[in-house]
């Protein structure tokens, strides 16, 4: 039986940790999300992960993250810098902007043998989204079938205000497609979406993908190429921002029949600190689990 590994992108947290949402404490001894996800990928199957990180960071993400889950799982670090790119390709001049979450995921591919999971480093899914993603990994994922753990839209939003997520189009359990919607709010019975465009009523119901993925290995190949033509098509315009984002080459795979995604509804709920006034309800979540023994001590 496969063994998967847990893929934590990570390369957005900055030089500075005092301040991040990634390592503030939530739990009610200090538990961190990082502690959490890893927790609960433990529980779920996972053998290993995988930490993308910017390599200045090595050593201060060593000591303050790394240090925490090693106690639970094997751990790995990649790195993710503007400068690694296919060769005979070349960062433009002055480019800063990282290449996206697309671009994260392959620069961990020399770490990462047969299945594995995606997940955001500041971000909560809860125990049955891992159980979900684990199983998948170990029975079913190849290069060609993927999959996705998809979460009730009302399940990840924030009372604070707005939320950007990608709803899913879905037929006979399969995905076909990923819309962005940038401004998501409850409003009654239904929710709304002011972004970019006229506004939008969704449907409670709608599901939503918060980048929880299930790829292998041997689709590597097939994003390097994917990843090429997205260099070859920059423009002047667009080089020092356009990103090459991970639903977009799913997408991609999906429209040319190369491979498909399996959703897997789950009932956890998502949690995260996208606004400061988040972080009361968070640690109120936090430390109600932790009565109901779902979670030990992690700290």
């Amino acid at each position: 039986m496969n063994k998967p590994t847990l893929l934590v992108l990570a390369a957005g947290m900055g030089s500075r940790f005092g301040g991040l949402k990634q390592i503030e404490p939530l739990g009610p001894n200090g538990e961190i999300i990082i502690d959490y996800s890893v927790y609960d990928a433990k529980q779920a199957g996972f053998e290993k992960v995988v930490f993308v990180i910017k390599p200045e960071l090595l050593e201060t993400f060593k000591e303050v993250i790394g240090s925490r889950v090693e106690k639970f799982i094997e751990v790995d670090y990649a790195f993710q810098t503007t400068d690694m790119l296919p060769e005979g390709y070349t960062c433009p001049e002055g480019r800063t902007r990282p290449w996206g979450t697309g671009h994260a995921v392959w620069c961990a591919r020399e770490h990462l043998s047969g299945p594995f999971g995606i997940i955001n480093a500041d971000d909560f899914y809860g125990r049955d989204a891992y159980m979900q993603l684990g199983k998948q990994l170990r029975e079913k994922v190849t290069a060609e079938h993927m999959c996705m753990v998809g979460f009730a839209l009302e399940n990840t939003l924030t009372e604070n205000g707005s939320v950007s997520r990608g709803v899913c189009e879905i037929e006979n359990g399969m995905l076909q497609s990923v819309t962005e919607h940038t401004k998501i709010t409850r409003e009654g019975d239904h929710l709304r979406n002011d972004g970019i465009g006229p506004m939008q009523i969704l449907p409670l119901g709608a599901i939503a993908s918060v980048n929880v993925w299930g790829l292998h290995a041997d689709m590597f190949p097939a994003m390097t190429e994917s990843f090429k033509t997205f260099l070859d098509e920059l423009t002047e315009e667009n080089e020092m921002t356009k990103e090459f984002f991970l639903p977009a080459f799913v997408d991609s795979l999906i429209k040319t029949g190369k491979a498909d995604v399996e959703v897997l509804p789950t009932t956890s709920k998502w949690y995260g600190v996208t606004y400061r006034e988040d972080k009361g309800n968070v640690m109120e979540a936090m430390a109600q689990m932790h009565e109901e023994g779902i979670y030990p001590k992690l700290k």
